[in-house]
C-alpha cells in the first residue's frame, strides 16, 4: 500500500490561528500536527496493518463495503493518536513522579515476563525480533500505555464512578427488550464424525450402534463420554443452557421438538469444510421457556453498562478539555 493512498482519510480541516510548524508539508505525510509532534500516515499504516489484512480477506469479494471499513478504521485510529498524544502532552507538563512511574512500568513488563514468557526476558526479546520491534521500543510502548491507564483514572474519576440502586432499576424498567430471554434447552449432545480410512457410511453405521445402545437403557452421558468427538465430551456431551440461533438450524429444529427426558434420533448434517457427513445424538435434559430476566439477574450487567457509559462520558469532557488548551492541525494530503 502506498503511503499517499492511505494519507487521504481526512478531510481538509480548518487551519488553526498558530503558525504551521516549518516541518508539517503534505509531502512529508503528516496528517496531523498535535502541539509539538506529528502524526504520519506511515504510523496509522503500521498500527492497523493486521486489522486491515484481516479487513481485505473478509470482503475481498465486497470492495465497496472494505474501502468503507478502511477508511472507518483508519480514521479512528488518527483520532485514537492524537488522544494518546493529547494525554501523554498532559502528563509530561504535569510534573508527575517519573521515578514512581518507571518503577510501575518495569513491574508490569516484569509480571508480563512472568505470565506470557514463562519468565524468560530473552524470550520476549526473541519474539519482539520476530517482530520487528526492539526492547526499547516495546518497553516505550508500555510505558505509554502505563501513563494513559494512570491519567485517564486520575483526571475522568474513573475509580470513583458509583451506580445508584435507583439508576440500576430505571434502567432495567426503561430497556427491559434487552433482558427477555429466548426459549432455551438444556442440551447434551453426541457428534460422530467419519472414521479416518474407513469406508463410505461408516459415521452413520457408529450413529446408529450409539443410538441403539441408547435405545437399550445405556445413559446418555456414558455414550457420550466414550463416542463423541464433541468439546463436550468430558462433559458427558453437556453444552449447558442454549438458544436456537446458538445451534444450526438442522440441529436446533430437532433439539426444541423434544420434551425434557427424551432424546433425538441420528440427525445428518453435512460437513461444509470436506463435505463429509457428521451425526449428531442430541438429549434435552430440561427445558426454559422464553421469559423475562429479573433484575437480581440482570443488576450487574446494568451497573457495569452504566458505568461504562458514565466512564466514556467523563472521559470524553476530559479530552475536550485538553483539546480545547492545545495545538490540533489537520492537513489534507493529496491522494495517489
Amino acid at each position: 500500500m502506498k503511503a499517499s493512498t492511505l494519507f487521504c482519510i481526512l478531510a481538509a480541516g480548518a487551519f488553526l490561528a498558530a503558525p504551521r510548524p516549518a516541518s508539517a508539508d503534505p509531502l512529508d505525510g503528516i496528517l496531523v500536527v498535535v502541539n509539538d509532534s506529528a502524526i504520519t500516515g506511515l504510523q496509522v499504516d503500521d498500527a492497523i496493518r493486521q486489522e486491515l489484512l484481516a479487513l481485505a480477506d473478509r470482503y475481498r469479494n465486497d470492495p465497496q463495503t472494505f474501502y468503507a471499513k478502511k477508511h472507518a478504521l483508519e480514521t479512528n485510529e488518527v483520532e485514537d493518536l492524537i488522544q494518546r498524544k493529547l494525554i501523554l502532552d498532559d502528563f509530561n507538563k504535569g510534573g508527575y513522579s517519573t521515578n514512581v512511574l518507571e518503577s510501575a512500568v518495569d513491574e508490569e513488563i516484569n509480571q508480563a515476563i512472568k505470565d506470557h514468557y514463562g519468565g524468560n526476558r530473552s524470550t520476549l526479546i526473541k519474539t519482539l525480533s520476530a517482530e520487528g520491534k526492539t526492547y526499547e521500543e516495546f518497553r516505550r510502548e508500555q510505558r505509554d500505555l502505563f501513563i494513559i491507564r494512570y491519567m485517564s483514572a486520575h483526571n475522568a474519576g474513573i475509580r470513583k464512578v458509583l451506580i445508584s440502586p435507583l439508576k440500576i432499576q430505571n434502567y432495567y424498567n426503561t430497556n427491559q427488550a434487552r433482558f427477555k430471554a429466548e426459549d432455551q434447552v438444556k442440551l447434551r449432545m453426541i457428534q460422530v464424525t467419519q472414521p479416518p480410512d474407513s469406508p463410505p457410511g461408516a459415521v452413520r453405521q457408529i450413529a446408529a450402534e450409539i443410538l441403539q445402545k441408547i435405545d437399550s437403557g445405556v445413559p446418555f452421558d456414558e455414550m457420550a463420554s466414550v463416542y463423541s468427538s464433541h468439546t463436550s465430551r468430558p462433559l458427558g456431551g453437556d453444552t449447558g443452557w442454549v438458544a436456537r440461533k446458538d445451534l444450526a438450524t438442522a440441529i436446533s429444529d430437532v433439539a426444541f421438538s423434544l420434551k425434557a427426558g427424551e432424546h433425538s434420533q441420528v440427525i445428518e448434517v453435512p460437513d461444509e469444510r470436506t463435505g463429509d457427513t457428521i451425526c449428531y445424538l442430541l438429549r434435552v435434559d430440561e427445558t426454559r421457556p422464553a421469559h423475562l430476566k429479573t433484575l437480581s439477574e440482570v443488576a450487574p450487567e446494568i451497573e457495569q453498562t452504566l458505568k461504562d457509559e458514565e466512564q466514556k462520558r467523563l472521559v470524553d469532557q476530559w479530552i475536550k478539555r485538553l483539546e480545547a488548551k492545545s495545538h490540533i492541525e489537520y492537513f489534507s494530503l493529496p491522494s495517489s
